[in-house]
């Protein structure tokens, strides 16, 4: 089983800016999404994902937190184009820039339409309570709330968050509610 132990955090400037190595387009859509999350009716969430030339089929457990059941299979670009087109309820946006700081890899995810003016630093681990360097850059953490998750951004945009939710103190969230 895969097995992805990920942390993610605001950004409290744009200092990482400097250091970003490589920058790609990503378009991503959930065959099973938030709806299904929500009711009960599924485990999982299944996204479709195109970045550049390649694609992929991600499935990834419901667990709030740090580490999740994680599987990405890779799929012919065609297939991919398809199923965003025609099975997916929405389709996410976002430039990702990777940043390299002392070795580690933070993905910086910059996103677009009724995200835009939302970016998320995210990095994987090989441990839960792995330690790894904390740039001047990076903000506050917001690994336990379900709404910066990807598939809660599709059903409910940045665009559309109200002054609490842009706060990044939902407390009901980060206390196990549902994402």
């Amino acid at each position: 089983m895969g097995i992805e132990i990920e942390r993610k955090f605001l950004l409290a400037n744009d200092d990482w800016r400097a250091a970003v190595t490589q920058s790609m387009h990503i378009a991503q859509g959930y065959l099973v999404g938030v709806r299904a999350l929500r009711d009960g009716a599924t485990r999982a969430s299944v996204r479709v994902r195109i970045s550049g030339e390649k694609a992929w089929l991600n499935i990834k457990s419901v667990e709030l937190g740090i580490s999740r059941a994680e599987y990405e299979l890779s799929m012919p670009l065609a297939d991919a184009q398809s199923m965003l087109d025609t099975l997916c309820d929405g389709v996410l946006e976002k430039t990702r820039h990777h940043v390299d700081v002392d070795g580690w890899l933070f993905e910086v995810d910059e996103f677009l339409g009724d995200n835009h003016g939302l970016m998320v630093a995210e990095i994987e681990l090989p441990a839960a309570d792995a330690s790894f360097p904390r740039p001047a850059w990076l903000g506050r953490e917001v690994s336990n709330l379900a709404r910066y998750y990807n598939v809660n951004l599709i059903d409910h945009p940045f665009a559309r968050w109200n002054a609490d939710e842009r706060d990044a103190s939902d407390v009901a969230l980060a206390q196990g509610g549902h994402p």
